[in-house]
């Protein structure tokens, strides 16, 4: 799997279909809520997130941001995707406000570019609740808490039963291989499919994954 491959896809189908075929050929060990460290550095974007156990390539252009990623590469691998709250373009370069929830992600591929910019590949680790952020650093480092999604029996069984309603609202040609569980599923399309950085925000908020698809559903059979 080549990171600008991954970097260059665009569209809901054509996004679905990489992060199918890009997460069947990923071999990185799931980590778990036990794995988030007390303390990561956050990468606030607009509509850019990432969700438990699901993959997302990112650009690394801007300097403060490069100089995350070198730290973070440095360490854990560990950074934290936040979602800017509306109106954030008017202090951008400085710390906007955020939405208090995101998710985690740890960087499983990373390219190096000669004038300084990465290509990465996060795979989604654990919801997260900001406690308190460091001002100490060029970006911003919070203290967090994990929000873990440990869907109980009666809920995987709801949530296979889903699963084919899920399947018939996607576009042609961007079908999950089955391998895919059904929670990876429901991930999936809540970080790639067309909705708005609020709808998508309130997706990643919800209490597990179960609640998420039928939330998608409903988006979905409205679209």
């Amino acid at each position: 799997m080549r990171v600008n491959r991954l970097a260059c896809a665009i569209g809901t189908v054509a996004l679905l279909c990489v992060s199918w075929s890009a997460r069947a050929q990923d071999a990185t060990p799931v980590r778990g809520a036990d794995a988030l460290p007390a303390t990561i550095p956050l990468f606030p974007l607009d509509d850019l997130m990432v969700f438990p156990n699901i993959l997302r390539p990112l650009h690394i252009f801007e300097p403060r941001y490069r100089t995350m990623i070198a730290d973070a590469l440095k360490g854990d691998r560990v950074i934290g995707m936040i979602q800017l709250r509306p109106g954030y373009e008017a202090n951008y370069e400085g710390r906007p406000p955020v939405f208090a929830i995101g998710c985690a992600g740890v960087i499983t591929e990373a390219e190096a570019l000669p004038d300084g910019r990465y290509n990465i590949v996060i795979r989604g680790l654990v919801k997260f609740r900001i406690v308190s952020e460091d001002q100490s650093r060029p970006y911003r480092v919070a203290r967090v808490e994990p929000i873990p999604e440990n869907p109980d029996e009666q809920e995987r069984v709801a949530l296979g039963q889903q699963r084919q309603r899920l399947i018939s609202l996607l576009p042609a040609n961007s079908n999950p291989p089955r391998e895919f569980s059904d929670e990876d599923i429901v991930n999936a399309l809540a970080q790639y499919v067309m909705i708005d950085g609020v709808q998508r925000q309130e997706l990643l908020e919800l209490k597990g994954p179960l609640l998420r698809s039928e939330a998608l559903i409903e988006l979905l059979e409205k679209q």
